[in-house]
């Protein structure tokens, strides 16, 4: 896990309008973190609050020269079935999310990207689970065989990027982080 500032407390400390009176964690893989904290709300009141950490990711929305996106489709266990996504995944310990996001490009659909453009980061869901992801815009694409991980069966679905902004807004594309990143993209190319 990435190791955060924000990861460890002393008791009785100040954390916005809550205090967090004991922190204990409940469940850790090398994938996820599960905190419950024993707090005093904001209304005084003692309670607990959850939630979920999962390490720093990218999504990268990959485009060649023929206004193609190159996403990937795959069933996700938590969903329960195939999710169409820009290329994602988690930024190792090691390496810069730039890094990670070309690691990522390689090995689930076999690009490389000549230019990469970060064009923000978004936290997928702020109640419960921490996990900032890193967007980026790939361009000047080479193509070479993908090399997924052993739990990852990955198909490459490509699509106009036209037709991407179609399927953000018709929710055919649900993927928070997917879709944050190409309504940017469509508005940045905007201006």
């Amino acid at each position: 896990m990435h190791p955060s500032s924000k990861d460890e407390f002393p008791p009785h400390h100040p954390y916005g309008p809550w205090t967090i009176e004991e922190r204990r964690v409940v469940y850790e893989d090398p994938w996820m973190k599960v905190r419950c904290d024993r707090v005093l709300r904001p209304d005084g009141n003692p309670g607990t609050y959850s939630t979920v950490r999962i390490k720093p990711g990218v999504c990268v929305i990959a485009i060649d020269h023929d206004d193609v996106v190159h996403l990937t489709k795959e069933f996700h266990y938590a969903a329960g079935r195939d999710t169409i996504e820009g290329v994602s995944g988690g930024i190792e310990e090691t390496e810069s999310a730039e890094l990670a996001a070309q690691r990522e490009l390689a090995e689930e659909i076999g690009v490389n990207a000549g230019c990469l453009q970060e064009i923000g980061t978004v936290d997928p869901l702020t109640a419960a689970l921490w996990s900032p992801t890193k967007l980026f815009l790939a361009t000047d694409l080479s193509f070479m065989d993908p090399n997924p991980e052993a739990t990852e069966k990955i198909e490459c679905f490509r699509v106009s990027f036209t037709e991407a902004v179609r399927m953000v807004m018709d929710s055919e594309i649900t993927h928070g982080p997917t879709c944050v990143a190409i309504l940017k993209i469509q508005l940045l190319r905007s201006k």
